[in-house]
């Protein structure tokens, strides 16, 4: 809906009557283009810039918003914020021309409109970097004022903050704002992205090649989740939102490739929390004639220099816990891992023995869960929480696992793994199951699980399977959860806080 006139505050009002006074002038309050050669950061770092006679100083061009003002007589200062931080800038009467400074620069312009500033680097006589501005001009005249937060004193001398952008709900639904007002909350963005990009620079350095699969799907598969439904009209089909890349990337490896990779958009439909978005990131990795064991040394190996390249250290403190990425992790069975935290021994054990011990062990479980179901209901609840450290659960029970190879030393497992850190599962991979036999027998006794009521259980592809009989070479596959590992390297407790614009409620 658009604002009405009534609807107003009278501080936008006033803006807009600005507006029109600044284009009485003459002035184009939206201009097309503003050359800069500088950001604040390069400023504060370069004291060459500072040097040598003022009339000699390079000239910076500069351009951003501005966050706070100091007006004075013939002379002001203002903060400018541009991507890389704020810069205070001098303007003068005398330099930039009275209608500019007196008319349009002290009373036409607001806090957060976007200005242009070129001119000399000095230090003031408190010593702060300064930009003195020889040229001032409007970018951007802004119709809404930004939150920007006061600071007062109360009568007891207590600081007390006004207006401040603080509301999480509210950062959510407009992180436009949050990432003006909150400039540290770009700075979790611009880690993430340098994660990504390391990660991305570690896999291409190994000879693996980054590639694109379908994200409409006309059956989706690669892990138990329930879909996004849509239609395509032309052909007249149901096509799904993938829940994972897995099978496509197999699809790769079959036809000759040896080592691809994808981070991808993926799109679950299931609750929301704050480990929970309907729409993730996550990157998968295929690597032939490798399995599983060879995929831990490689995933410790990764992420311990991708924390380095970040934190220049692998430890790292996420809330109040120190967390250690330094290679090589423990390694504990699923079973064993179950054992050690709660006394109960499920190997060997019936779906029903599985369903009495959770019941036992107060875990909330219901019918039409099957045995891997249970063990996987058992080990959140009882297990994970208490993994903080970067650590492999491995060997899960084969109904667990559809697509992974069986264990050849242990009757009822596969050759799987999940690397568990601070209580949350970031990765899962497994030695592939390229026997079409076996996997046909699977996906059919998922389909089983399906007819019994798990709506998350997986569907019986017949390409995949068709694919498969072309053969797949021995294969080790992982998909590690980009947003979750995000949280943990910027040391954030929702996974909201790491995408720039999550999923929420209607207001």
């Amino acid at each position: 809906m658009q604002d009405t006139e009534l609807s107003l505050t009278e501080q936008a009002r006033f803006r807009r009557e600005k507006l029109d006074e600044i284009r009485k002038m003459g002035i184009d309050p939206f201009p097309g283009t503003f050359d800069t050669n500088i950001h604040a950061d390069e400023i504060r770092n370069t004291p060459e810039l500072i040097e040598g006679e003022e009339a000699e100083r390079k000239r910076v061009r500069i351009a951003g918003r501005i966050m706070t003002r100091r007006i004075m007589g013939k002379a002001s200062f203002f903060n400018l914020q541009d991507q890389s931080g704020t810069i205070q800038i001098y303007i003068r009467r005398d330099d930039v021309g009275t209608e500019l400074y007196n008319t349009l620069f002290k009373k036409l312009i607001d806090l957060g409109d976007i200005v242009g500033v070129s001119g000399f680097v000095f230090k003031t006589r408190t010593g702060e970097i300064t930009v003195h501005a020889e040229s001032f001009q409007l970018l951007t005249k802004t119709l809404r004022p930004l939150p920007v937060a006061k600071e007062v004193e109360d009568e007891k001398g207590n600081k007390v903050t006004y207006d401040a952008f603080a509301d999480k709900e509210h950062r959510y639904r407009q992180r436009y704002l949050d990432l003006i007002v909150n400039p540290e909350v770009r700075e979790v963005f611009t880690r993430r992205t340098r994660m990504i990009q390391t990660m991305r620079d570690y896999m291409s350095s190994m000879g693996y090649l980054e590639v694109e699969t379908p994200i409409l799907q006309p059956i989706y598969g690669g892990a138990a989740a329930r879909p996004f439904e849509t239609h395509h009209n032309a052909l007249d089909i149901k096509l799904y939102l993938r829940i994972a890349n897995e099978l496509y990337l197999k699809r790769l490896i079959i036809g000759g490739y040896e080592g691809v990779f994808e981070f991808a958009k993926d799109f679950r439909n299931e609750g929301m929390s704050r480990f929970h978005n309907p729409e993730f990131t996550q990157v998968e990795l295929y690597v032939a004639y490798k399995d599983y064991r060879w995929m831990m040394d490689f995933v410790e190996q990764m992420l311990e220099h991708v924390v380095k390249t970040l934190h220049g250290t692998t430890k790292i403190t996420v809330g109040d816990r120190e967390i250690d990425f330094k290679a090589p992790w423990p390694r504990i069975p699923m079973l064993e891992a179950i054992r050690q935290e709660t006394g109960k021994d499920l190997s060997g054990m019936s779906e029903e023995e599985i369903r009495r011990t959770a019941k036992d062990l107060d875990v909330p479980v219901d019918n039409t869960m099957g045995k891997g179901k249970l063990i996987d209901e058992i080990f959140g609840e009882k297990v994970e929480d208490a993994l903080v450290q970067p650590t492999f659960i491995t060997d899960y029970p084969i109904e667990m696992s559809p697509l992974a190879k069986k264990h050849p030393e242990k009757e009822g497992l596969v050759e799987r793994f999940e690397m568990i850190c601070n209580g949350k599962e970031l990765c899962n991979a497994f030695t592939e199951l390229n026997d079409p036999v076996d996997q046909r027998q699977r996906l059919e006794e998922q389909a089983q699980l399906r007819s019994e009521g798990d709506d998350e259980a997986m569907v019986v592809d017949e390409d995949f399977l068709k694919a498969l009989e072309y053969g797949m070479p021995p294969t080790a596959g992982l998909g590690i959860g980009i947003d979750r590992l995000a949280m943990i390297l910027t040391n954030q407790d929702s996974i909201r806080d790491v995408l720039f614009f999550p999923h929420m409620r209607p207001e």
